[in-house]
């Protein structure tokens, strides 16, 4: 075995099934959305070279400007409220032994669900005859929010509501990788800082923060490229009105390529992603800086 490792060919050999899938589903793919997102395309006839007419459009897009703006909110509420609230679930979790896992399997459980039919769970539960608002009127509440329909604010109620959805739904994914990395702390060193008089808080802060801040940063990269891809739930939820008011990028691109059919423009779209993906990944590593330290 040892030998085998060290023949470069035999490495090369067995590498080379996953560099052709990832040359066919990722890499040729995100070449051929450049290439078409300087292109007039519409699918049917050959793609037509405009150079940077797509990107020059997206620029005096209003929706794409909604959308922009829409992706940025739920990247920074995902990325804090996530941190935060997840971090607490580890924390807590961590130290407790009854009802540990139970707990724990209620908070994951909505992550292995479908985004699909959550976002359509919610949306009746969000309903203006339906669900909460029945339950306000019986209250006595004579005019219930318009929780999907409310077009005020520069951040609108329908956003805030999809939000709320997102981080029920997403929160435990956070938890859970926390709460792996949690676990590798070794008990002595926590035990130890006991001994020296550290409160519980003061141990959290001062030795389990530093020592999962690798998965702070993982952690956070992954919210942040989730939130930018969002599509599920907002689509589910309110198709992106009213008056695009809850479009995000994903569903903008979705409804110029898939509804109007203008895959070019919709391609360009797509590269901005990518590359909005690519620089908060880059940012996120450069601020939340890791050490190693022997756990």
């Amino acid at each position: 075995m040892d030998k085998m490792l060290r023949n470069k060919k035999s490495i090369a050999v067995f590498m080379l099934p996953a560099f052709l899938l990832f040359t066919l589903v990722l890499f040729i793919p995100i070449i051929q959305s450049v290439y078409y997102s300087l292109c007039e395309y519409k699918g049917m006839t050959a793609p037509e070279f405009i150079g940077t007419d797509n990107y020059k459009a997206l620029a005096s897009d209003k929706t794409f400007g909604i959308a922009l703006k829409n992706s940025m909110f739920f990247l920074i509420y995902s990325c804090l409220t996530q941190l935060i609230i997840g971090l607490i679930f580890a924390a807590v979790l961590t130290n407790i032994q009854a009802g540990r896992n139970l707990f724990k399997n209620i908070i994951y459980l909505p992550c292995v669900l479908s985004s699909a039919a959550l976002g359509l769970l919610w949306m009746f539960i969000f309903s203006p005859s339906l669900g909460i608002n029945q339950l306000l009127e019986k209250l006595g509440v004579d005019e219930p929010p318009l929780w999907l329909m409310d077009t005020k604010g520069y951040i609108t109620l329908p956003m805030w509501v999809i939000a709320f959805v997102a981080l029920w739904q997403y929160v435990g994914q956070s938890m859970m990788l926390y709460m792996a990395q949690i676990s590798g702390i070794s008990k002595s060193l926590m035990e130890a800082s006991y001994i020296d008089g550290c409160t519980k808080v003061q141990s959290f802060r001062y030795i389990t923060l530093p020592l999962i801040k690798p998965m702070v940063a993982t952690a956070m990269s992954l919210n942040a490229i989730g939130s930018l891809k969002f599509f599920d739930l907002v689509y589910n939820m309110t198709e992106g009105g009213p008056n695009h008011k809850t479009e995000v990028l994903a569903t903008h691109l979705y409804q110029q390529g898939f509804k109007y059919f203008k895959y070019g423009y919709a391609s360009a779209i797509g590269v901005v992603l990518l590359v909005l993906c690519l620089l908060i990944t880059l940012f996120i590593n450069k601020v939340v800086k890791t050490e190693q330290y022997e756990m």
